[in-house]
């Protein structure tokens, strides 16, 4: 007994005192437990199939979430609306992990500087969205968000929507060669405060 306690207090003692070693154990069992959480879900219909009615993002809608990602609209604005009573009663049904399938990459967090946004599709008109994104405080007065005047007139990038949406595609995506050959017309034309909108109304309208 005397000598196993002396081995084990030796091998401790080499791991506290060696901080390359100490390290090298702690990435192992951090994957490793990453590992155990993660790997599952990849085999979990529940988190790899689409909820029943959800679409991909149309072009417009997915220039707009371009934008609402370029803006950096996700540092205030959380997309996971939690399992929790208070969450639900103020935002609706929980997130589901097959809602957000065609996402990349997905806007779930907790930051919460600004109200959830995931069942925001339909519930304002488009006037609404437009007056709000101008300027916040016309309909909200004490709002601290900043206002993006520029995207009533900016033009929404349209040339690229073509090769986004064959990348999407490879990642599972289900567009058409149809929908992707008129992709570029249905943005061309429009500002970034249309596509902005358009992809505000289609949040959370998978789950009613």
């Amino acid at each position: 007994m005397a000598q196993n306690h002396e081995i084990k207090g030796f091998t401790h003692e080499r791991i506290e005192t060696n901080n390359f070693l100490m390290i090298v154990l702690i990435v192992v069992v951090i994957a490793v437990g990453g590992l155990v959480e993660i790997v599952p879900l990849f085999f979990q219909k529940s988190t790899t199939q689409p909820v029943e009615g959800l679409k991909p993002y149309t072009a417009l809608q997915l220039a707009g979430r371009d934008v609402y990602v370029r803006e950096g609209c996700y540092n205030c604005h959380s997309q996971m609306i939690r399992p929790f009573q208070a969450e639900t009663l103020r935002y609706g049904h929980y997130s589901l992990a097959g809602e957000f399938v065609y996402d990349r990459p997905f806007q779930w967090g907790s930051k919460r500087t600004g109200p959830d946004l995931h069942r925001v599709g339909g519930r304002y008109s488009d006037e609404w969205h437009r007056v709000h994104l101008n300027n916040p405080r016309d309909l909200v007065p004490e709002s601290n968000m900043p206002a993006y005047p520029w995207l009533l007139k900016a033009p929404a990038s349209y040339a690229e929507m073509p090769a986004k949406m064959k990348a999407l595609r490879t990642l599972g995506a289900p567009y058409t060669d149809e929908e992707i050959a008129k992709s570029a017309e249905e943005v061309k034309g429009k500002t970034e405060i249309e596509a902005v909108i358009a992809y505000l109304q289609v949040l959370g309208t998978a789950v009613k």
